[in-house]
């Protein structure tokens, strides 16, 4: 199993999502002998999961049913173990695509945290670019470095556990792009400089609080580096149902009833078609908003070396 080679049975040892539903899901690894609890019943891996097909419906012990999906960055993203904040789907996409990133690209990253935009990075850049991230906190750089190996794409991915503002990324005149999302990004510009190929690397940072973009672009600016524009993705999501309305009354019926000498009072003419319409409805299907909306996740600064 791996993130970017996509297999057609479920093995032992592999990382598999387990779909409830479209707002309940979980990963689970597969082993031998092991049992897995869900509100339907349990799931034993021995013989409900191992040499299946990933996007099998299964049955659990009470009845109910679940599918097994491939894992994907899109739904790691949603299932991962939170160790830090993570970046979602919808400033990821932004970011693949301004930092020009394509199959064979090397990214540099800071920092790892855990690994939600990592994943994405990689499955962008295979099979033959190159991710080399940077992780101040040990722990976690340890185990990003084992949910990679866990996950086939150790070998695209370079772990490093260092202070990016003090020590670089390790690397020079090698990148393509670079992404920090740290908490002082003004202060690893200059290594970022350093860390991208001679011209044209694009750069990213990722701030919450504005005062870091000012102090960002300011550090951009110092530095050389051109076509500096900041960004905010706000992701507004529809629901599409079906919506009932009144029929609005525009008056023709009741001109049309005052030439025939209508008596709207008569209980001979309570059928007629005119009451009706007046007092009738139409269904039909629309897009509705959420009551509630994600709102501000962070800025993104984009910029390119010159």
């Amino acid at each position: 199993m791996s993130f970017i080679e996509y297999g057609d049975t479920i093995k032992d040892g592999d990382t598999a999502i387990v779909f409830l539903g479209h707002e309940s899901m979980f990963p689970v690894k597969v082993q031998h002998g092991t049992v897995t609890q869900t509100k339907y019943g349990v799931i034993r891996h021995s013989t409900d999961l191992i040499g299946k097909k990933y996007g099998s419906k299964v049955t659990c012990s009470k009845g109910g049913w679940v599918f097994i999906l491939h894992p994907t960055p899109e739904l790691w993203t949603m299932n991962l173990p939170h160790r830090t904040q993570i970046l979602y789907s919808t400033d990821i996409s932004i970011i693949t695509m301004m930092l020009e990133l394509k199959p064979g690209s090397i990214v540099c990253e800071s920092g790892t945290g855990s690994g939600s935009l990592s994943h994405a990075l990689i499955r962008t850049v295979a099979p033959t670019g190159h991710l080399y991230t940077v992780e101040f906190h040990q722990q976690r750089a340890e185990k990003a470095r084992e949910e990679f190996r866990e996950h086939g794409v150790d070998h695209l991915v370079t772990v490093t556990n260092q202070d990016v503002c003090k020590n670089g990324f390790g690397v020079s005149n090698l990148a393509d792009a670079v992404f920090l999302d740290i908490p002082s990004p003004w202060e690893a510009i200059g290594h970022a400089k350093s860390a991208l190929k001679a011209e044209g690397g694009r750069i990213c940072s990722f701030s919450p609080c504005i005062e870091q973009v000012q102090r960002t672009c300011l550090a951009m600016e110092e530095y050389g580096f051109t076509e500096i524009n900041t960004l905010e993705i706000l992701l507004r999501v529809y629901n599409v149902r079906t919506i009932s309305l009144q029929i609005p009354d525009l008056g023709k019926a009741a001109e049309d009833n005052s030439g025939t000498g209508f008596d709207s009072s008569n209980s001979s003419n309570q059928g007629s078609p005119g009451a009706n319409l007046q007092q009738g409805t139409v269904q039909f299907k629309s897009g509705v908003p959420l009551r509630e909306m994600v709102g501000h996740t962070g800025y993104l600064t984009f910029a390119t070396k010159s």
